[in-house]
This record gives structure tokens, sequence and C-alpha cells, in this order.
């Protein structure tokens, strides 16, 4: 398990803004259990769902962004859990464009790569590696989205979502998997110790002038729709 607790330049987690989070809310103290709940809950719901600026940034930036999505959300969570003694790994995907449909459009949606990276976090609890990825959206929007389509019934595909069922998803911690885009995965690229290996060999969902479009006006726009579906100005 020795490499699932390594501190990477991504999982910085001796960073001062990290070190004094986890300081501050006693998590090392908890039970295994507990412990993983509290960072989990942490995740999923005080770093709300957005675009940063690119996948492959540091931990301790997405923090102070206070925001993210699947790779970045999911690299803030690898690092808080290895501060804490937890293992975990990053498991690479590509997830379908449609999926983005909604929370993204216009000159974002054109501009984002028919086949999206993803990835979820693989925790090892209880002898196995269980795999997380119902973190990714915060409840609030979570919530409004399920509203807006109170009359849908079973699957649902769209504002970044992918889920056999869209009123009740699992995505809570439980001891067990957790999902929530996973119905849009088209790809596996298999299992990495850190995101910094995945990005190394392969590369994040940008470059070039795509990249630099999408950092300073598309995922303005795109952070902005977020935030109404979030407070349900549909």
């Amino acid at each position: 398990m020795e490499q699932y607790l390594k501190e990477t330049p991504l999982l910085d987690f001796s960073h001062p803004s990290l070190v004094e989070l986890v300081r501050s809310r006693g998590w090392i103290n908890l039970p295994e259990y507990e412990r993983i709940a509290q960072i989990y809950n942490f995740v999923q719901n005080e770093i709300m769902f957005g675009y940063n600026q690119a996948d492959d940034i540091p931990a301790s930036l997405i923090y102070s962004d206070r925001y993210g999505q699947c790779n970045t959300k999911g690299t803030l969570f690898m690092a808080l859990l290895r501060k804490c003694g937890i293992p975990c790994r990053f498991h690479a995907f590509t997830i379908t464009k449609n999926l983005q449909k909604g929370a993204i459009s216009g000159l974002a949606y054109s501009l984002a790569p028919r086949n999206i990276i993803h990835s979820w976090v693989e925790v090892w609890f209880e002898n196995k590696w269980v795999n997380l990825e119902g973190f990714i959206l915060d409840k609030l929007y979570l919530e409004s989205v399920q509203k807006h389509f109170s009359n849908t019934e079973g699957a649902f595909c769209g504002y970044a979502i992918a889920t056999p069922n869209l009123k009740n998803p699992p995505i809570n911690w439980t001891g067990a998997d957790t999902y929530i885009q996973k119905e849009g995965i088209n790809h596996d690229y298999g299992v990495f110790d850190s995101p910094d290996d995945f990005y190394k060999k392969y590369s994040a969902n940008l470059s070039g002038v795509k990249r630099f479009l999408f950092k300073h006006i598309a995922r303005k726009w795109m952070n902005n729709k977020v935030a109404k579906i979030r407070c349900g100005k549909w």
C-alpha cells in the first residue's frame, strides 16, 4: 500500500493550506470509516461542482478555487485521503461528450473533445478497492437538476450526470461504490498510482489554442451556467 500513500506534485498534501485544513477538521483522529466519510462529504459538498483552468493542476490550487469537476475534485480527494493515511489510486476513463450537454453549451461545448477524460478515485477499505465517483456533483447542484427533471423516471444523461436512476443515484459514502457519471463511460484506461502518472502517459482534455480559450473564456461561461442551475435559475 506504500505507493498509494505517496505525495506527488499534484497530490501536494504538504502544502500549508491542506495541512491546516486537515488539522482544523481533526480527520486524522477519526476511525477509518468516518475519516473517509468526512473527507468524502467535504469534497462533495464544500468543493462546488465547477470547471477549473485545467485537469492537471495540484490539489492545493483546487482547494484554493473551492470548486472542481471529476478529475480535479478527484485530485483533491486523493491528496486529503493520503494525508490522512487512506491508500487510494486513480482510475481513468473517457466519457461521452453528450453527458455534459446542458451543463455546458455554445462555444464551450464545441471546444470539448468528443470523448472527455474522466476519472474516479478508488480507496482501499476493508481489504478491497472501493470505487468512488459520487462526490463529483455537490448536492445543491444535483438536487436542482432532480427538481427540474422531476418527471424523469429511470435513466438520465446530461447536465454532467449519467445514471440509471436520477431520483436516487448511489452518491453517499456507505463503504460501497458510489457513482454519478458511470453510465457515460466509453473507454477504460485502467488504474494508476496517481493522477501524475496518468497525465505523463496521456494528456489533459485540452491543449494549445483550445486550452487557452477554455482557461480564459469558455470556462467562465460554464461556471456561470452551473451556478445558475444550482440556484434554480433555468
